[in-house]
């Protein structure tokens, strides 16, 4: 690990308990800047309502006013999501809904970008809606260093990742496959930089807006791959920070997805790499049918939205 990385781990890696609510409630209040939460959310009603909840109940109140606008951005959904979600207290927002201009790609990713259309915090904290025993912790620790340190533009969580399978219990640190295959290593050899982040492709983050809006956003899996470099090459090691804040359960994804996802990852690290203009890649899985292997292929998500703040409407809302 590079002494940089070595210095950085001792100075910008935190813990929630870290930064107490009385000391965010008084530095919102000393520096005006308030607080988005965006949920992004595709067929999430059997976690997104409880999520919703806690940080309506314990961040969202006349003691704790933390937090400023809850956004559950829907890419979709067929159940009851929307419901669920309106119902808990969250505005919902359809993602066609938002810059209708464009058609919306399939992603994780686009959600996020068009989140920067929908919300109008000075910071925003996104958070996966497939959590389960949410705590309020995830907002606020990453939310923390924002508020009180001036210099810090990016910060994300850090947690152990228990996988738990049928029949077996949980084992701490043994999620999170795709990092520790793909995501680590590529961030180790070609931006040693950013070694030290325990959890690069976790979901729950927070930035200023001032930076997310300079960025470009993968539409799919790469979108957190994407965002971390993006902020390194953009604001420095300096400007990044995380946060423990204990433990993330959520649903985890089988292995064909995990290949997918490992796929685009590995696409958008190779992007920032040539800034090329590289052949659309394609990925090719199997399922057994009736007769042996089937071969499945699929096109890897590759697609990037430019930085919002070169989206005439965007533009034309932050200039109002």
């Amino acid at each position: 690990m590079l002494e940089e990385v070595e210095g950085w781990l001792s100075s910008h890696s935190w813990s929630a308990a870290d930064r107490p609510l009385g000391q965010l409630l008084e530095a919102k209040r000393q520096t005006g800047r308030t607080v988005s939460v965006v949920l992004p959310a595709l067929d999430e009603e059997a976690t997104v309502g409880a999520i919703v909840a806690v940080i309506r109940a314990e961040l969202m109140t006349g003691a704790v006013p933390l937090v400023d606008e809850l956004v559950v951005l829907d890419s979709g959904s067929t159940d009851r999501t929307a419901e669920v979600a309106a119902a808990a207290g969250a505005r919902v927002v359809p993602r066609d809904s938002v810059l209708p201009r464009l058609p919306a790609l399939p992603g994780k990713g686009e959600v996020l970008w068009r989140s920067l259309l929908a919300t109008t915090g000075d910071l925003i904290c996104f958070i996966d809606a497939d959590l389960r025993e949410f705590s309020a912790a995830f907002v606020s620790g990453i939310i923390g260093p924002l508020l009180t340190d001036p210099d810090i533009q990016f910060v994300k969580a850090m947690y152990d990742r228990p996988l738990e399978t049928a029949g077996e219990g949980a084992g701490a640190g043994q999620g999170g496959r795709v990092t520790e295959l793909v995501a680590r290593p590529l961030l180790n050899l070609h931006w040693p930089q950013l070694a030290g982040f325990v959890q690069p492709l976790g979901g729950e983050y927070a930035a200023r807006r001032s930076l997310l809006e300079r960025l470009p956003f993968p539409v799919g899996y790469g979108v957190e791959l994407g965002l971390l470099v993006d902020a390194l090459h953009t604001v420095g090691l300096d400007a990044l920070a995380q946060v423990d804040v204990g433990v993330r359960k959520h649903r985890h994804q089988d292995g064909q997805a995990l290949g997918r996802m490992a796929a685009a990852i590995y696409r958008t690290a190779q992007l920032r790499l040539t800034r090329g203009h590289l052949v659309r890649p394609r990925l090719t899985q199997f399922d057994r049918g009736t007769e042996g292997f089937v071969p499945r292929t699929t096109d890897v998500d590759t697609e990037e939205r430019p930085p919002m703040a070169e989206i005439p409407e965007y533009a034309k809302r932050r200039a109002a």
